[in-house]
């Protein structure tokens, strides 16, 4: 059995946090909503873009690849506003339309490349016990505005920035942790808390995040496992137990 190492858990957990901060209200309302997979579609266009980007321009700037990330997860949201506006009887349908063909498409522009496994597998697995706190900088000033915009708009902004917040939350979130965690960060904690609507409730939800991270980042450091795969198995089955303890004759 391998030690803990510290030094690389806690930035990671940090990073966690930062994810974490925005995604458990965002996935309240993505519930509520009733579009659960507009985060993956998000997460594959933004990643899109910097696929794009990166086979377009091979040497890229950092701050050119994440434009490209952001102006494309922003370009998602806003298509996304008017489907809402104009068709939302099939929006859940056509978000997964969306996934499709932006996964797709990357499939495509990396099939020259002798390291496509590996970029796909970094978009969608992510590489979380890697991230340093420099890297951690940015995501959490961003994130941070995001929380405060969302409190400021009483947990209710109007469509149009509700995407726009979105969209900034994913585009940030998978290139820390990849699309799976992004996902699961989203909806197991807000699921946990489904049949609660008070503001309790939504520290639980943070409760349910934390400790899947924690349990998730240990039990990889430990047991020599994929940090993400085991982070989404423990946020899963943190999720459940909440639910049995909160809510046992649902189940």
């Amino acid at each position: 059995m391998n030690e803990l190492h510290i030094d690389i858990l806690l930035p990671a957990m940090a990073a966690g946090i930062v994810v974490l901060s925005t995604h458990v209200p965002l996935g309240r309302e993505v519930l509520r909503r009733g579009i659960i997979f507009i985060d993956l579609a998000i997460a594959q266009i933004a990643g899109l873009g910097v696929i794009a980007t990166t086979h377009i321009m091979e040497d890229g700037e950092g701050w050119l690849v994440q434009f490209a990330a952001v102006s494309a997860a922003l370009m998602g949201a806003m298509l996304f506003n008017w489907i809402e506006k104009r068709l939302p009887e099939i929006e859940e349908a056509l978000i997964g339309v969306f996934f499709v063909l932006a996964a797709t498409a990357s499939l495509l522009l990396l099939a020259s490349d002798p390291h496509a496994g590996e970029h796909l597998k970094e978009l969608l697995v992510g590489q979380i016990l890697w991230v340093n706190w420099a890297q951690l900088i940015l995501p959490a000033i961003i994130s941070g505005l995001i929380v405060f915009i969302w409190w400021r708009t009483g947990h209710s902004p109007p469509p149009w920035l509700f995407y726009s917040l979105f969209a900034l939350a994913i585009t940030v979130s998978v290139q820390l942790v990849g699309v799976y965690l992004v996902f699961a960060s989203l909806i197991i904690p807000a699921l946990s808390i489904y049949y609660q609507n008070n503001n309790e409730a939504l520290w639980v939800a943070y409760g349910v995040g934390i400790m899947g991270y924690i349990l998730g980042l240990m039990g990889s450091s430990l047991l020599d496992l994929p940090s993400g795969a085991l982070i989404v198995w423990m946020l899963a089955i943190v999720g459940l137990v909440t639910v049995l303890i909160r809510n046992p004759g649902r189940i």
